[in-house]
């Protein structure tokens, strides 16, 4: 991305057929590499998404559902479960950056995979919630960065070798469903105060698995700097576009933390419940692979998420048979998938290509931060309210829909001038 350097931020003109993965992978030609060690290093990398996106297919689900079965209190999980938002926006980017400096991703994504599969054994052993919390937060403080740290490495086998990014990525998606599915069949024949152990064991399998990951090379000497990116936070078009996503994005929140225990009380079944989950991801996952074809502006995009995101949680609060769940489930492609989309296509139309990064970290930090605090106070509006909580969701994510109104002109007309 160097390249770009010499462009101010307010003039930068943008290609998109330079910032899509195809530029790496014809940079990549410049350093060709045998085909076997090439098609070794994807297998590997995809691999080891499939084992942490699998963590988080068991995790995300039943998590909150161990603790509930422990004896954990609704506020104290809320609180507990908004650990791995808060190290988004604190340990994470300090992580990265240093794992990244010191050019050991490899031996750092293995080391945080084996140190979090001893974390999740120790947290299995807990009852007491403060102790919990105190243990989950540094287990998340050492688990969260894997996936950036995962998806810088598998761009520097894309550059390398001259490999596609989304097939190694995609099986990260797909190991989702799969482990939630297996997790929910599991289900009916664990004790639900020992399901923080199907955790252990797929974060194990993962350390395991990232021990065959293929080392690269050093990378060639001369990197140039990356300007200073600091100068976006004063820019009221790129605060408008990580506002709208984080608010939009961190209305999810409830759903994250209570749906499982919420559709456990309904009658549910784990299988049910993993399936529910699952039909998201996979809504998800077609609106990301179906994304390229459809003729709407990134704002526009956005703006459906949001709209979705206050039908769907004012439908949830109602708690809906299972018949109307399936549908809304389904609009997680819009609520979460399609805001997405929307979002990074702003950042590559709205941000110099050398501040990319930088701005998506910043995202990243913004979601984080709006994430966990919901995260915090939907424990404590779920104890009283139940399931009303998603009220509240509706209107964080129609909040985020007005800042994206507010600032839909002047983004589309920047773009306009900057093209």
């Amino acid at each position: 991305m160097s390249r770009y350097t010499e462009h101010a931020l307010d003039n930068d003109h943008h290609e998109p057929q330079r910032i899509a993965i195809p530029l790496l992978t014809s940079e990549s030609q410049k350093h060709p590499a045998g085909q076997s060690i090439a098609r070794r290093f994807a297998v590997r990398i995809s691999l080891f998404y499939a084992s942490t996106f699998g963590i988080i297919g068991v995790h995300l689900p039943f998590f909150p559902v161990w603790l509930k079965a422990i004896g954990v209190d609704v506020s104290w999980i809320g609180f507990i479960t908004a650990a791995p938002s808060l190290s988004r926006f604190t340990v994470l980017p300090f992580v990265t950056a240093a794992a990244e400096q010191r050019q050991i991703l490899r031996g750092t994504m293995i080391a945080l995979a084996f140190i979090t599969a001893v974390g999740f054994a120790i947290l299995g052993l807990l009852r007491d919630p403060l102790t919990i919390l105190i243990v989950y937060a540094i287990i998340a403080c050492l688990w969260t960065p894997l996936s950036p740290l995962t998806d810088g490495y598998a761009l520097k086998g894309v550059t390398r070798h001259g490999l596609d990014y989304a097939q190694m990525r995609l099986w990260g998606s797909a190991s989702f469903v799969g482990f939630a599915m297996i997790a929910g069949l599991l289900f009916k024949v664990i004790d639900p105060q020992n399901l923080i152990w199907i955790i252990v064991a797929v974060a194990l399998l993962s350390a395991v698995v990232g021990l065959g990951i293929v080392p690269l090379d050093a990378p060639p000497a001369g990197t140039a700097p990356q300007g200073r990116a600091s100068g976006l936070l004063r820019k009221p078009l790129f605060l408008a576009i990580i506002g709208a996503s984080a608010l939009i994005q961190g209305s999810h929140a409830a759903y994250y933390a209570f749906s499982s225990i919420t559709w456990q009380n309904a009658g549910f079944g784990g299988f049910a419940i993993a399936a529910l989950w699952s039909l998201g991801v996979v809504a998800e996952i077609v609106v990301f692979a179906i994304s390229p074809r459809l003729a709407l502006s990134p704002t526009v995009m956005v703006l459906i998420g949001a709209v979705s995101a206050v039908v769907r949680w004012a439908i949830t609060a109602q708690e809906p048979r299972i018949e109307l769940l399936t549908a809304v489930q389904v609009m997680h492609g819009l609520t979460f998938g399609i805001t997405q989309v929307g979002t990074v296509a702003l950042m590559v139309r709205n941000v110099p290509h050398h501040m990319l990064a930088s701005a998506q970290g910043y995202m990243v930090a913004s979601q984080g931060a709006v994430t966990s605090l919901t995260m915090m106070l939907s424990g404590l509006i779920y104890a009283r309210v139940g399931e009303g909580v998603y009220y509240a969701m509706a209107v964080m994510a129609f909040s985020g829909g007005l800042m994206m109104v507010a600032a839909r002109r002047r983004l589309d007309a920047h773009h306009a001038v900057t093209d």
